[in-house]
Parts: structure tokens; sequence; C-alpha cells
């Protein structure tokens, strides 16, 4: 074998690893292929291995996972003429690699403009204040009005993200303010509202002390009430059974005492000459006797 004969053989061997590497592709599972023969898309293919013409078939590669475009910010006026400043991300995913490919031809660029002029048409439509308190209002309607156009383009926008809204500097100072002004504002009626509820709780336990007080002084002189009772009772028992006589002794005893004293006029009850009165029939029976 001469060395053109191998030199033609290497040249044939190599075409051929050539064509089978042009001819054979591997796809992976997130992307497609979308295939033009002859100029012509045939359609897409893939995941796995994907057999081409050589010369006759021209892959274009597709990748299906989600992806994110960051917008930078842009100035937009509200609705009350306030200048803001937004800058927000989009998520969007391929879900017609055909479409995506033969009707727009820089997808991420396309979608950057859009979004700017459908941005500004959405604030332009809300006040200041709207704004700023309804971010994911704007999200769901930025999402909506770009995915009615990427739809197209075989392009879904799954969602939308503000990330920041930079309001005008007058209108930052003011919020400053009116936020300080409103941490007061609780901090004032916090504070009330504990003293309200000491000033309860206080007033609370000195009606309960009141109310025992009270009561044990209520069951103080019911108990005393029951004493004085009982001491009666038993006053009125013994009273009961003490004779006349014993009740002579007692009155002659207090005579004695009365004796002892320096007083001059004494008065003695009526009950005092009725006992006396058996004791003087008993002397002057006595005396007839004798």
């Amino acid at each position: 074998m001469d060395v053109v004969t191998l030199i033609i053989m290497i040249a044939a061997i190599l075409l051929v690893l050539g064509l089978i590497r042009y001819g054979i592709r591997i796809v992976r599972e997130y992307q497609r292929l979308v295939i033009f023969r002859l100029g012509k898309s045939i359609g897409q293919k893939g995941p796995g291995i994907v057999f081409l013409i050589p010369f006759m078939d021209i892959p274009v590669r597709v990748d299906l996972r989600e992806q994110y475009l960051e917008i930078p910010h842009q100035t937009c006026i509200t609705k009350d003429n306030a200048p803001i400043s937004i800058d927000f991300l989009i998520y969007s995913k391929v879900v017609d690699p055909v479409l995506s490919v033969i009707k727009v031809q820089y997808f991420q660029g396309a979608v950057q403009g859009l979004s700017t002029t459908s941005l500004r048409a959405v604030v332009g439509d809300i006040v200041l204040d709207d704004v700023l308190a309804k971010r994911d209002r704007i999200n769901e309607v930025l999402a909506t009005k770009l995915d009615e156009v990427t739809e197209g383009w075989g392009v879904k926008v799954t969602r939308v993200e503000i990330r920041e809204i930079v309001p005008p500097k007058d209108v930052s100072e003011a919020m400053i303010r009116q936020m300080s002004a409103e941490r007061t504002r609780r901090a004032l009626v916090t504070e009330a509202e504990g003293k309200k509820a000491a000033a309860i709780t206080v007033a609370e336990g000195e009606k309960q002390s009141a109310i025992l007080r009270a009561e044990g002084e209520r069951q103080s002189r019911v108990l005393t009430a029951q004493g004085f009772s009982l001491a009666l009772e038993t006053i009125f028992g013994v009273a009961q059974k003490v004779d006349n006589k014993t009740m002579t002794l007692q009155y002659l005893e207090a005579l004695k005492a009365m004796g002892a004293s320096p007083a001059t006029k004494y008065i003695f009850p009526l009950e005092f000459t009725q006992l006396l009165q058996p004791m003087l029939k008993n002397i002057t029976g006595a005396t007839t006797g004798e």
C-alpha cells in the first residue's frame, strides 16, 4: 500500500467520522432541537439520540428550563405625577421550542423592551400610595400583559417580581416622619392601655379587699351577737332556777356594800320590798310565838 492510498483511506475515515459526528446528536432532558431541513422547519426532536442528515439538517438547540431576566431601574410617572424608580425580575420558560426560534430573534431583548413599556403603562394608572402598597397586584398585571405577547413566541411568563421601588426623596422623608409618628402613637397607646389595665387591676383589688373586710366585720358582728345571745340565754336559764331566798341574800349583800359607802341617800327598787315581805312575816311570827 503506497502513501497516496493510505492518505485517501485516512481522509475517508475522517470524513465518515465527521459525518457520523455531525449526524448524531445527544439531546439532554431539558433541551430540544428545532430542525431546519434545507431551510424549512420540520419540528423538534429530543431528548435522547437524534439523527440528522448531514449538510441538509441544521439544528437549533433550545433550553426548556425556567429563565429569569433582570430589568434594571426604570423611571415611571404615577397617576398623581410622582416620579419613581422600579427594578424587577421576569421569570419565563419556553413552552413551544419551534415558535421560540421562528417567531422571535432575541427573546430577552424583546421582553426587556416590552416590559419597560408595559411597566410605564401600568404604573401610570396607579397613584403613588397604591404603587407602594400593592406590589403583588402590579406583579400580576405585568405578568398578564407580558404573557399576552410572549404566548405567540412560544414562551410563558410565569411570574414578575418587583425588587425595589424608590420613591422621590421628599416622599421618602415624609414616609420616615410618618413612620416615626406612628411608632410614637403606638407607644403612647400601649402605655395608656397599660396604665388603664393597672388602674383597673388596682381598683378591682381594692374592691375585693373592701368586700373581704366587710364580710369579716359582718361575721365578727354575727359572732358577737351570737355570743351575747348565748350569754343572755344562759343568764335567763340560771335566773329561772334562783328562788326568793337566794335573791334576798343577794340584795342583803348589796345593802351591806351600800352601808359601807359614805353616801347618805339610797334608792331601793320596788322588788326589794317584795322580797323582804317573807322575811318580815317570819320575823313577826317568831316574835308572837314568844
